[in-house]
């Protein structure tokens, strides 16, 4: 494999080669066989009771540049095809330009609370496919491609993508020798997360009022009625549909990661519901907290819990890294606060895009902060914390929270509504981006000259 130093320095020699040697690849439809041959690096998950079986393990396949940057083209455009034939649902979200994990939390936030002020008992089943990218058909995905009308170039090269291709593990004593791959999508590939969502698009299902909504292979059931009791038959019977449909495409759902849960609202005095839901033979009590892209949700959707989780893994982080700079030694201060402002800091505002702490918890988390900057600063202990702020340069908690809850305002302001589900749910008398205005940037993807190589300028950040 050719390091990336020798195409950084192909690219910065002559910026134009790498594209005039792509384009006919994208024009022929024709991945190289040379370029899907690949290292697999095989990573543990964590938090697994055993690593016993293969099953807790998954393969991380180290492409090659060349293949990325073909893979990042073609990654560009089909989003903007699929949109345009009716390829995903709108309520899918990740691994899609423009969205993020705080999208649908807060479209599920949002309807949650709209169903109970309409005097309505909420439940929501959240549910996990099992494999994901690995149980992706090559021949049903392009035949889903081709049904749609997809431009026949990228039909034929998401064919030749995923026919052929080889794969060397590599760990400590293995053979080093190539072996085929039939079935599933390179985990490590940049257009794999976009073809596995592409692939489980028909997964989604109507639910009269209530909610599908999916992050990449992470899935949620809404129902609303009059009674929880009423919710779970509801949840059961768009459960068997929904496994109906993924078993013809070859997927099924995790047991373990099943989860339910019955919402309440804060001035709700009625007794907690206890009714499971009962799934392929097995019982699902509802939880009093879930763990879902990030965040923690409880039945009344109190922010508490996950503010909690977050001061307590902040300060283990803190206290990991803390070993790599001691007193007078180990990392010098800029590196120390890179650590605290993209690390420590990071972790403790992850979900203020959809929450917001409440005034007792605020300052829990205002109180681990002056203990990062003065080990940022590697300064005395006497040293007073007016100045330790100055010399840190780090932002107030209060302040970076605001900011994150202002900008994820304003990123579904500015979201198609026809992209962003949440977007979709602000009052019709906001002005919002429309995706008709770029319907004819859509149909050029659609030709059968597949044209430069380069990303439309609007999708570039």
């Amino acid at each position: 494999m050719t390091p990336n130093s020798v195409w950084k320095r192909i690219h910065r020699e002559s910026p134009h080669l790498i594209h005039d040697h792509l384009a006919p690849l994208v024009a022929y439809r024709f991945h190289p066989p040379t370029l899907k041959m690949a290292d697999g690096i095989v990573l543990d998950k964590p938090g697994k009771a055993s690593y016993d079986s293969p099953s807790p393990f998954r393969v991380i396949v180290l492409l090659q540049t060349f293949s990325k940057i073909l893979e990042r083209i073609i990654n560009s455009r089909l989003p903007c095809v699929a949109r345009l034939v009716g390829l995903l649902n709108p309520h899918q979200c990740g691994s899609l330009a423009g969205l993020s994990a705080s999208n649908p939390t807060s479209t599920l936030t949002h309807e949650v609370r709209t169903l109970q002020m309409a005097g309505r008992k909420v439940s929501t089943l959240f549910l996990d496919i099992k494999g994901g990218f690995d149980n992706v058909n090559p021949s049903a995905l392009c035949s889903m491609l081709k049904a749609k009308a997809v431009n026949p170039y990228l039909v034929s090269w998401t064919r030749s993508l995923l026919s052929g291709r080889s794969c060397r593990l590599r760990y400590q004593g293995s053979p080093k020798i190539f072996a085929p791959v039939s079935v599933g999508t390179p985990q490590g590939s940049p257009v794999s997360p976009l073809l596995f969502v592409i692939y489980v698009s028909r997964l989604h299902s109507q639910i009269p009022r209530g909610l599908t909504l999916s992050y990449v292979d992470d899935f949620c059931l809404t129902a609303s009625s009059k009674s929880y009791h009423q919710n779970i038959q509801i949840l059961q019977r768009q459960y068997g549909v929904l496994k109906a449909r993924g078993a013809r495409l070859g997927v099924s759902f995790s047991i373990p990661k099943t989860e339910l849960i019955h919402w309440r609202t804060a001035s709700d005095r009625d007794p907690v519901c206890p009714s499971p839901i009962y799934l392929d033979g097995s019982i699902f009590p509802p939880k009093n907290e879930v763990h879902w892209l990030g965040y923690w949700f409880t039945p009344s959707l109190a922010t508490t819990p996950d503010f909690t989780k977050r001061l307590a893994k902040a300060h283990m982080a803190f206290v990991a890294v803390k070993r790599l700079s001691p007193p007078g030694k180990g990392l010098p201060p800029f590196l120390c606060h890179w650590l605290a402002s993209s690390l420590l800091f990071h972790i403790l505002s992850y979900g203020a895009d959809t929450f917001r702490p409440s005034v007792h918890m605020l300052r829990k988390l205002s109180a681990f902060r002056p203990k990062v900057p003065r080990w940022a600063t590697n300064c005395f202990s006497c040293t007073s914390s007016d100045i330790l702020a100055v010399e840190a340069s780090l932002p107030l908690l209060d302040l970076l929270l605001a900011y994150k809850s202002r900008l994820a305002a304003l990123r579904i302001m500015c979201s198609h509504l026809e992209i962003n589900p949440a977007s979709a749910r602000l009052p019709p008398s906001l002005q919002t981006p429309s995706l008709h205005r770029y319907a004819p940037d859509y149909r050029a993807l659609s030709r059968k000259n597949p044209g430069s190589c380069l990303p439309l300028p609007w999708l570039q950040p």
